[in-house]
């Protein structure tokens, strides 16, 4: 028998297009096609996710909401034990959640604010202005996701968080060719 496949469909609109992305997650599940009248955990996921698409703006507002308090507490008491590893899980989350909401350009840049946060080797020497640039970054692509130009600017704008987040991790670091190898040569962790 043939592997499954699903394909990405694609609805086409007087000044619009509507794409509905391939179903990945069966590959993940079974090399086998789905047998009718078998239990089909691939469909029961679906129908869950489904089931709370409708909540995934408010789940988005939430992460971004602790995100910003987390950069707050950050900005009030420093760079404590708390608070670093508060903002690190806050852009790990958001990381790791944007695609399942349906925001995946916002993953990058919560993934260069981790990425800051994972490699400064002394986190009391991140700028404050770099922390809030990232947030409000991550803010702002969530905020005008609908604009039709958002995946560009999301992309211009992280670009150009990365690469200012990858010179200051790079002086950091400069006596740490371990880690300055990790930083230079690292592919994204942001989901495909």
């Amino acid at each position: 028998m043939a592997p499954y496949k699903n394909t990405a469909a694609i609805a086409t609109y007087g000044d619009h297009e509507v794409i509905k992305p391939e179903n990945k997650l069966r590959k993940y599940v079974s090399d086998t096609p789905f047998v009718p009248g078998e239990d089909d955990p691939v469909a029961r996921a679906e129908m869950a996710l489904a089931a709370l698409s409708g909540e995934f703006g408010a789940m988005m507002d939430e992460e971004c909401a602790r995100l910003d308090k987390e950069r707050h507490a950050v900005m009030a008491n420093g760079f404590t034990k708390a608070n670093k590893e508060g903002l690190f899980h806050a852009a790990h989350d958001i990381k790791g959640q944007a695609a399942t909401f349906g925001y995946p350009a916002v993953a990058s840049a919560a993934d260069s604010l981790c990425r800051l946060i994972e490699y400064t080797p002394d986190s009391s020497r991140i700028p404050a202005k770099l922390v809030d640039q990232h947030v409000d970054a991550v803010r702002a692509i969530y905020r005008e996701y609908s604009r039709s130009d958002a995946q560009d600017l999301a992309s211009m704008l992280t670009v150009r968080l990365r690469e200012v987040t990858d010179e200051f991790l790079i002086h950091e670091n400069r006596n740490r060719p371990d880690i300055l190898e990790q930083i230079t040569g690292a592919p994204s962790a942001v989901p495909e």
